[in-house]
C-alpha cells in the first residue's frame, strides 16, 4: 500500500518559522475517485509567502493548524479518472508539502516542455519568479536608459531576474545583497553595476555615494529600514515596486518607524505592489522574453536544492537568514529525464 508523507501545520507561527511549527503526517492513499486525479509530487518552491500565508491579511486564505503546508510544485500525473489529464503529464499547481497530491485537476497547469533547460527552470526562470521580476520591472518600473535603478535582496531569486531585466533596458542597477560573495555575484556574474553589503556597510552612505544623482526606481523585495533607505534618495516622479517585504514577515516587532515616507508625497513618487496570481495573462508576453533573453545569454537565473521532504521545514529558515542563492526549492521525489540541476 502506498503511503502520502506529508507536513502538516502544528500550531501557529510566532516570528520566523521554525520546523516546530510543523508536524510529519503518514498516511494510506485512498482509492481514486471520480474524476480525480493523483499527482507526484517531483519539486516544490520555499518561499518568503509561507509565512505570509498565515496571516489573515493575505492575498489567500489563512493557514490553520492541521492545513498540509501550501506551496506551488510541480509534479508528474500518476494515476488519473480525468480525460483532460492522463498519466504522465507534467503539471504544476498548488500541491503543498507532501509526496502525492489528489484533486479534481482543476487546480492543475500543464507545463510545456523547455528544450535545453531543465525542468526546474520552470521555477528559476519562468512561474511566479519570473512573472514577478518582469511585471515589476517593465510594466510598474518602467526603467529609462540611463537612468537609476536600486534593487534589493538582488542575489535572490526575483531580485536576480529583475536586477538584469532592469540591465536589458539600458538602466544603471544597483544591488543590495547581503555578504561579498552575493555581491561579488551581482556584479560580476549577473552584470549590475555595483553592489551594496547591508549587512557589512551604511545601507544610506552607500546609496549616497553610488547613487549620486538619485534613485529613479527602486525594486522592493525587503520594506522596513531599506526601503526607507531608499525612499531618502528617490528622485521626483520615482517609482517604487513593492514585490515583497521579507522584512516585515515574521510578525515578531513593531516594524521599522519610517522617516522618509514623506517622500511619497514630496518627491511625488509611485509606491505600486502586486500579486503575480492578478497577472497571469503576462504569459504569453513575459515566458517568450524571458527564455530569448536567457538563451541570448543576457539573463542567467540560478536554483538552490534541497533534497527529500524531510529536510524542508528546517530549510526554509535558509530564505530569512539570507544564506540561499538564487531560488530555493525542494527536490521531493524524482522524475526519468528530469534534470535536477
Amino acid at each position: 500500500m502506498t503511503v502520502n508523507q506529508q507536513w502538516l501545520i502544528a500550531r501557529q507561527p510566532r516570528g520566523p518559522l521554525r520546523p516546530s511549527d510543523f508536524t510529519w503526517r503518514e498516511s494510506p492513499l485512498e482509492p481514486l475517485g471520480p474524476g480525480m486525479v493523483r499527482t507526484r509530487v517531483l519539486y516544490a518552491w520555499l518561499d518568503p509567502t509561507n509565512r505570509v500565508w498565515f496571516s489573515r491579511g493575505s492575498y489567500l486564505p489563512p493557514l490553520v493548524v492541521g492545513d498540509v503546508m501550501r506551496a506551488v510544485c510541480i509534479g508528474v500525473v500518476e494515476e488519473s479518472n480525468n480525460p483532460a489529464l492522463q498519466p504522465g503529464t507534467t503539471v504544476t499547481g498548488f500541491m503543498g508539502w507532501q509526496t502525492r497530491s489528489t484533486s479534481d485537476g482543476s487546480d492543475l497547469t500543464v507545463l510545456p516542455e523547455l528544450p535545453g533547460l531543465p525542468l526546474t527552470a520552470h521555477f528559476g526562470l519562468l512561474s511566479h519568479i519570473g512573472l514577478a521580476a518582469y511585471h515589476g520591472v517593465v510594466d510598474i518600473g518602467r526603467p529609462q536608459p540611463g537612468q537609476t535603478v536600486v534593487v534589493s535582496a538582488a542575489a535572490g531569486a526575483v531580485g536576480s531576474l529583475a536586477g538584469q531585466i532592469a540591465k536589458i533596458a539600458g538602466a544603471r542597477v544597483i544591488g543590495i545583497a547581503g555578504g561579498p560573495e552575493k555581491c561579488r555575484r551581482i556584479t560580476e556574474d549577473l552584470g549590475f553595476d555595483a553592489a551594496i553589503d547591508y549587512k557589512g556597510e551604511d545601507v544610506v552612505a552607500a546609496l549616497r555615494r553610488l547613487c549620486p544623482d538619485g534613485v529613479d526606481v527602486y525594486f522592493d523585495n525587503v520594506g522596513g529600514a531599506v526601503l526607507d533607505a531608499v525612499l531618502g534618495e528617490i528622485n521626483d516622479f520615482g517609482r517604487v515596486v513593492a514585490c515583497g517585504m521579507i522584512g516585515e514577515y515574521d510578525e515578531s516587532g513593531q516594524g521599522h518607524v519610517f522617516t522618509n515616507l514623506s517622500n511619497l508625497v514630496n518627491r511625488r513618487t509611485t509606491l505600486q505592489g502586486f500579486i503575480v496570481l492578478d497577472h497571469l495573462d503576462l504569459v504569453e508576453v513575459a515566458y517568450p522574453r524571458l527564455l530569448d533573453w536567457h538563451a541570448a545569454g543576457r539573463l542567467q537565473y540560478a536554483v538552490d536544492v534541497v533534497d527529500g521532504l524531510e529536510n524542508v521545514p528546517a530549510a526554509l529558515g535558509r530564505l530569512f537568514e539570507g544564506t540561499n542563492s538564487g531560488k530555493l526549492i525542494a527536490r521531493i521525489s524524482t522524475d526519468e529525464g528530469a534534470d535536477a540541476r
